[in-house]
């Protein structure tokens, strides 16, 4: 009898001593869980998440299939360069694969460029048949009705905090300059049908009460969204997701999606900076409603996990206090303090390119914790000792104690203060 063939799907680990490689909770790759579901059923498939340990090269697989993000980059060619020494096919995709495929193939055999689905099921028949390509990319983007149910099973005993994620829509009507979402999914926004979600989350019910949407604007298409809100109404779920700062000016659409289930939502407020939003093309954001917005999120019983990105060419040594400050007044529940990172692929990246400030390409450090150009308003010393005393700051006992408070949010945004803590202190210590 002849054996069933076999994927290792591979999800890099984060190096130790970095805030993603310290922290204790850990989500599953939902676009591998979406690919094991596009391969026929005559493959076996197995899931190696390096966040639980290291992937064994001597591993049982005729195909091992990556996906990395550009911080993960080195790791992940150092794992497909060991299956390769072994005589085994190593393929690889998602985001920084698909912006530097001809660096990806000094590593592997074939890099799938963009979106997976669509062409995942004729690279595995090439293999079958001995003349896999280098390059597999979808001539237009996937017909979202068509993404398949993810397939969770492979997820099973790895001790994610949970598995109920799920995605409505795909890319982002806007453009800001920073942003790599754009560059993988397009600036199209495109919605699977609100039935197939609902009856998705149905299924989900059983797993567990709550839910991530891992959509990078969940309110984008007001119309869909007041539909998918309405039908999860009564579901029990409690949910989180990406939403753009204005869902605070439309009530009817923040009451929706805090009556069904909605406790906490990732907001890209960026900068305090009026000119800096202009400059990255941040359209949706007006600094002079930041504060109104956010109490209209936590009116609502949504709590905010704030984005600000440090280092445009207008933050100077102050912008540290300043964010802190605001964040504090504004009682943003929690919040991650990215460094401007030019990342491959984006606007911002060809931008320094073309000014000759560019410092680094060392993938590694490509981890929004590191700084990786020459900044303007201070020294790349003042940027990154600023970044690092504003998380530790921020995640400090008192910032907590004046930031949370008791709000329906507070179950999730508890944990996720003292995991920031904890990992940030782990940080300290591993340096």
């Amino acid at each position: 009898m002849v054996a069933a063939p076999r994927i290792l799907f591979v999800s890099p680990g984060w190096p130790r001593g970095r805030l993603w490689g310290e922290m204790s909770f850990r989500f599953p790759s939902l676009s591998l869980a979406v690919v094991a579901a596009a391969t026929p059923s005559r493959w076996e498939t197995a899931l190696c998440d390096e966040g639980f340990g290291p992937v064994d090269p001597a591993a049982e697989a005729d195909v091992v299939a990556i996906t990395a993000m550009t911080a993960q980059a080195v790791r992940a060619y150092e794992i497909a360069d060991a299956f390769r020494s072994r005589g085994k096919t190593v393929v690889m995709g998602g985001f920084h694969a698909s912006n530097l495929p001809e660096e990806a193939l000094g590593h592997v055999d074939a890099v799938v460029v963009g979106e997976a689905e669509a062409v995942w099921p004729q690279l595995l028949s090439d293999f079958e048949e001995g003349r896999l390509q280098k390059v597999y990319r979808a001539a237009a983007p996937i017909d979202t009705a068509a993404i398949p149910v993810a397939r969770r099973s492979i997820f099973d005993g790895k001790g994610y905090l949970l598995t109920n994620t799920v995605q409505t829509t795909r890319g982002c009507p806007y453009d800001c300059e920073f942003c790599s979402v754009t560059a993988f999914f397009g600036r199209k926004y495109r919605k699977r049908p609100v039935d197939a979600v609902l009856s998705e989350l149905q299924e989900m019910r059983k797993a567990g009460s709550f839910v991530f949407f891992v959509d990078d604007n969940i309110v984008a298409d007001r119309t869909y969204s007041l539909r998918l809100f309405g039908g999860m109404e009564g579901m029990g779920l409690k949910w989180l997701s990406h939403a753009s700062l204005d869902l605070g000016e439309d009530p009817e659409l923040l009451s929706a999606a805090g009556k069904s289930g909605c406790i906490g939502l990732f907001v890209g407020f960026e900068t305090l900076d009026e000119d800096a939003l202009r400059t990255m093309g941040k359209k949706t954001n007006q600094v002079a409603t930041y504060v109104e917005n956010a109490k209209a999120f936590r009116d609502n019983g949504i709590g905010i996990l704030g984005s600000f990105v440090l280092g445009w060419d207008g933050d100077g040594p102050d912008v540290f206090e300043k964010t802190l400050r605001f964040c504090e007044d504004a009682r943003i529940q929690a919040g991650i303090f990215p460094i401007l990172t030019p990342y491959p692929g984006t606007k911002v990246r060809a931008r320094l390119e073309a000014e000759g400030r560019i410092l680094s390409s060392d993938w590694r450090d490509y981890d929004m914790e590191h700084v990786n150009f020459r900044p303007k308003g201070m020294s790349v010393e003042e940027l990154q000792k600023g970044y690092d005393q504003l998380c530790l700051d921020f995640y400090s006992f008192g910032s907590m104690w004046k930031r949370l408070g008791l709000h329906r949010s507070l179950p999730a945004f508890g944990p996720m203060n003292f995991g920031f803590r904890s990992a940030l202190r782990r940080k300290v210590a591993d340096a």
